[in-house]
């Protein structure tokens, strides 16, 4: 994986210095910038290189959800990760909703720090174990969507069902492959049509999808 370029934005400066000393000695990843806000942070992307953005949601002036937005519109190719103490199901589907393909709660350490970015450079997802939970026990809880709605959706298959679980679980392209024992080209391809059928535009959509539609509520 080539050198991450990374902007963090929290308004406290400790939590800030606190992921800088994570990420300082590996070569892997380089903070460009720093933010207290997400006006602040919009203003820095204009004329800085990032690649991914590491985000609070409480915040003064933009909080996390209006700069998620704001990126999604006016940056799509930055990834975003939260990294919040909100845990709450509500702030965490909405998120995923404006693109985050992360969600970190601050009680994380080092190595799942550094495990989210990774996965999120490769076109994956991570989200902390508590915050898997969440959207799992929200699945169960979601009221299932009345029969007329589901009959006007593209149905799908039973192998796109299956990826789509992996794809719950966290799996990786490859991981996926393995597990179905099919290519990973086919995995892409399988992607491609749950995309276009539920309409999402990235993974986290389909986890929405899913939560949305009470999917899978034995994971």
């Amino acid at each position: 994986m080539d050198t991450v370029r990374i902007m963090l934005v929290d308004d406290h400066k400790m939590i800030r210095e606190g992921i800088k000393t994570y990420l300082a000695e590996d070569e892997s990843y380089k903070i460009v910038g720093e933010a207290e806000n997400g006006i602040d942070c919009l203003e820095q992307l204009e004329s800085l290189e990032v690649d991914l953005v590491l985000s609070d949601l409480n915040m003064p002036e933009m909080d996390g959800l209006e700069l998620a937005k704001e990126l999604k519109s006016k940056f799509p190719d930055i990834k975003l990760i939260a990294l919040t103490m909100m845990g709450e199901s509500q702030h965490i589907k909405q998120m995923l909703a404006e693109g985050a393909m992360g969600y970190l709660l601050k009680n994380c350490g080092e190595s799942e720090v550094k495990l989210a970015i990774q996965n999120v450079m490769m076109g994956g997802t991570y989200y902390s174990p508590e915050v898997t939970n969440i959207i799992m026990n929200n699945i169960r809880k979601v009221k299932t969507k009345s029969s007329s709605n589901v009959a006007m959706e593209m149905p799908l298959t039973d192998r796109e069902k299956e990826v789509l679980r992996l794809i719950l679980k966290e799996y990786s392209n490859q991981e996926i492959a393995d597990e179905l024992f099919i290519s990973v080209r086919t995995v892409d391809a399988h992607k491609r049509n749950l995309l276009d059928k539920t309409g999402s535009k990235n993974v986290a959509g389909l986890v929405i999808y899913a939560v949305d539609r009470q999917l899978f509520a034995d994971i």
